[in-house]
């Protein structure tokens, strides 16, 4: 349940950024073919050559393309979305975007070592080491002796009608005691056997619990670094988009060349992108931390 429970969060949110993926193409594509029908009247009017209308019109094919493939990238992972939640492939409902995702995770800064009792690797180690530890008590208890007691109780007579006459009764009372002397030491073996697989079943219990603060420190620590790249890739959208409002200016006053509105509606583009991936990655890590503590965290860490 806790792996598929991360397999559709982290399904869905994918979905989700292929959904923002696909918005930014289509803006691009609008802006792109603005620009160009632009550079069409300019090249009517005698301002700019032929060439850079060539140029511009090339830059219309980029988003394009990516609005189709995204587009088909979608309906693929509905389905791989409908298959998850047990039904046929269909349009899966939306809620909120990335960004607002993002603002409503709180990341706790430690993790109570309480939590890993969740899992279920802890449990099973935990549970395997007391099934272990309580052989050994019984490999230890088949080298002690064993006390029998048995009793009867019955009546007695030469003829039937005697039987059941008072003085008749008989009880009778059997002791033994089962000592096992020769063995050739197969139970003290057996002991020895049962304390080796309590010791392995220790250390493969420490060595599960270990593996799960290591998972947990790796997940935080990928939530914390992707948080951090995130405001970075959205500071480099802000500039990028002032800049491609300034190389538009500058191209329209023909103070620039058509290279540099080129270049910067480029690299915004591509900035867009990457922040969006940036932000899937970030959501990513946090659906591995859930895997990782076998479950959510508190609201507060201590």
């Amino acid at each position: 349940m806790l792996a598929l429970v991360s397999s559709v969060a982290a399904s869905y949110l994918h979905l989700r950024s292929l959904d923002l993926q696909l918005e930014i193409s289509r803006r691009t594509l609008v802006t792109r073919e603005q620009t160009l029908r632009l550079a069409e009247d300019r090249l009517n009017r005698g301002v700019i050559s032929e060439l850079d209308v060539r140029n511009f019109e090339a830059n219309v094919a980029e988003p394009a393309s990516r609005v189709a493939d995204f587009q088909r990238q979608i309906t693929q992972q509905e389905n791989a979305l409908s298959v998850l939640l047990g039904h046929n492939p269909a349009p899966i409902s939306r809620g909120r975007p990335l960004s607002e995702i993002i603002a409503q995770v709180q990341i706790p800064v430690t993790v109570p070592s309480t939590l890993l009792d969740r899992r279920p690797d802890v449990r099973q180690a935990e549970h395997a080491l007391a099934a272990a530890t309580a052989r050994i008590g019984a490999a230890a208890a088949d080298r002690l002796p064993t006390f029998s007691i048995v009793g009867q109780y019955a009546y007695q007579g030469t003829r039937a009608p005697e039987l059941f006459r008072s003085g008749n009764d008989i009880y009778q009372l059997f002791g033994g005691v089962s000592i096992p002397l020769f063995s050739g030491g197969q139970l003290y073996n057996a002991q020895r056997a049962a304390e080796a697989r309590r010791d392995e079943a220790r250390y493969q219990y420490e060595k599960t619990v270990l593996t799960a603060v290591r998972e947990v420190d790796d997940a935080l620590a990928g939530v914390q670094a992707d948080r951090e790249e995130v405001i970075s890739d959205q500071t480099e959208v802000n500039a990028l988009r002032r800049a491609l409002q300034l190389a538009t200016d500058r191209y329209n006053n023909g103070l620039s060349s058509y290279l540099d509105l080129l270049d910067a509606e480029r690299s915004l583009f591509t900035a867009e992108l990457t922040l969006v991936q940036t932000e899937e990655q970030e959501l990513g890590d946090v659906v591995g931390l859930y895997r990782a503590l076998g479950g959510e965290w508190p609201d507060k860490s201590p």
